[in-house]
């Protein structure tokens, strides 16, 4: 049995995703556990420190005739 000509991107695209849903499984499988909850410290991701602002603000051109 013999993929026709045309049928033959699909099936590669076919046998590439399921190539890598089979790499990423694998790895899935092996990742190292969690660290334990007394373990982790909370992180401050958002830290709000003041910002300058030089010039005036961005207003953006809605009427392209009046400049």
């Amino acid at each position: 049995m013999r993929v026709r000509e045309e049928d033959r991107n699909l099936v590669l695209l076919a046998a590439v995703t399921l190539f890598s849903l089979v790499v990423a499984g694998v790895l899935n499988v092996m990742e190292a556990p969690p660290p334990p909850a007394e373990a982790s410290k909370p992180l401050y991701v958002a830290d709000e420190t003041p910002v300058r602002v030089i010039g005036s603000p961005f207003v953006p051109n809605t009427n392209p005739r009046e400049r």
